[in-house]
């Protein structure tokens, strides 16, 4: 048994874990930092919740380190079913937190869910991928993804939670691309998307933003114009699906194709005008030019810019930062604590931070590459995915680059349940780092 753990920690990846503690460590000075006034004062106690929850995230690595991920292959089904459960009554009976029912929890002491169903549905589509791999036709084996991922998707995007609806994207490109998907599904799954992404934005866009608006972009979103163009869609689908079938001419099914994306695409930007409200849509545009809202939905990411570019190179010294400490910064130990790092430790902490990530990104990838059990290979993958994701949309996000879409910072932002996600993530990905020449 010992000799059995000496061989399993001998062979565990210490760059991620050291670049995993490392991030946690600056995570807790920040968020120390954000808590303090102009006049040194310190007015919030985060940091203490911060370092309870490193101390029992680090125990929950440890613990999915120990434990064979195989063994508990034939459980994910249970898993991801109980995790649905929750965020069903999470969705029923759950707190209000920022205007999305998302908390479960007595008094203070809460979990976010929607993080674990990230995990679980990475361990449960894993599962689905290998087992179809030579099972089931490329079209059957991309409906069933998309069913797996989609239904705890539907159910954060009713809490709304739009920001922790969009990670599962990632999960299910990363996933689907290296586990032997198609690329044309992909593509539809990626043009779907950003299709939909562009309807449900176009509305706020013409109004707020376009010096000119088209007069025409209208048809799209307003009805009955969009009920018309909807039908046609569907008439013109109907039709070449009829030609595929009858004359078995590729031409009828890029039709068919290209018709489905745009159906899809409509459906789904009536769905998220009527399940997102206008504060949530408008951070999605707002980042292509604050001065639209700089009172409202460009406040942060104005504040945010002045930050980081008042960090310069060194920046202005731990504990001396003014936008933090004059409470300018809102959410600033959570959504923008990369913010409040670049401005006191400019651009060498940020290019740290950069570091770090490229760490484990590159030790993950590095893992692909070595790994044989196609299992393994997706869970490593949706995690990757998961994990990127998370970076490039928050640090983008408080340089002005990316929406808002209050997804936090793995590591660094304040939250328990965020943290212990990633850490049980980071724990597979140690495991299986451990055991991958393990027969």
């Amino acid at each position: 048994m010992i000799a059995n753990l000496k061989a399993l920690f001998s062979d565990i990846d210490w760059y991620i874990l050291a670049a995993s503690l490392i991030l946690m460590v600056v995570g807790i000075l920040f968020i120390f930092s954000s808590g303090v006034t102009s006049t040194g004062v310190v007015v919030s106690t985060e940091y203490l919740r911060q370092i309870a929850w490193v101390a029992l995230g680090f125990v929950f690595l440890m613990l999915v380190v120990l434990v064979d991920y195989k063994r508990v292959k034939d459980s994910s089904f249970v898993i991801y079913a109980a995790v649905l459960l929750l965020l069903v009554y999470t969705r029923m009976f759950g707190r209000v937190v920022n205007g999305a029912r998302s908390w479960i929890g007595i008094g203070e002491l809460g979990i976010q869910p929607s993080e674990f169903a990230k995990i679980a549905t990475i361990f449960y589509l894993s599962k689905y991928l290998d087992q179809t791999r030579h099972s089931l036709p490329g079209f059957r084996r991309f409906l069933g993804s998309l069913a797996i991922v989609g239904i705890p998707m539907l159910l954060v995007l009713s809490q709304p939670d739009f920001g922790t609806a969009l990670v599962f994207i990632p999960i299910l490109l990363s996933m689907s691309y290296l586990c032997g998907l198609e690329r044309r599904y992909i593509v539809f799954l990626l043009s779907t998307v950003a299709l939909t992404l562009v309807l449900v934005v176009l509305p706020l866009w013409e109004r707020n933003i376009a010096a000119r608006p088209t007069g025409l972009l209208f048809v799209l979103y307003e009805g009955p114009y969009r009920f018309w163009i909807l039908g046609a869609c569907v008439i013109t689908l109907g039709l070449a699906v009829w030609g595929f079938l009858v004359f078995r001419n590729r031409y009828y099914y890029w039709i068919s194709y290209a018709f489905l994306i745009l159906i899809l695409s409509l459906v789904g930007s009536e769905l998220g005008h009527r399940v997102l409200k206008d504060y949530q849509i408008m951070r999605l545009i707002v980042f292509l030019d604050p001065s639209v809202d700089p009172r409202g939905s460009g406040w942060n990411i104005l504040q945010s810019i002045t930050a980081i570019g008042s960090g310069g190179f060194a920046g202005r010294g731990f504990l001396q930062g003014t936008q933090s400490h004059y409470r300018f910064l809102p959410q600033q130990s959570t959504d923008f604590i990369f913010s409040i790092l670049s401005e006191e430790w400019g651009f060498l902490g940020g290019l740290v931070v950069f570091g770090l990530y490229g760490i484990i990104l590159w030790r993950t990838l590095a893992l692909l590459k070595t790994v044989k059990d196609p299992f393994a290979v997706g869970i490593v993958a949706g995690l990757s995915g998961m994990i990127l994701f998370h970076f490039m949309i928050n640090v983008g996000m408080t340089m002005g680059i990316m929406p808002i879409t209050g997804i936090p910072l793995f590591f660094l932002s304040y939250g328990g349940s965020s943290l212990w996600a990633v850490l049980i993530g980071i724990g597979l990905i140690l495991g299986i780092s451990a055991r991958r020449y393990h027969s």
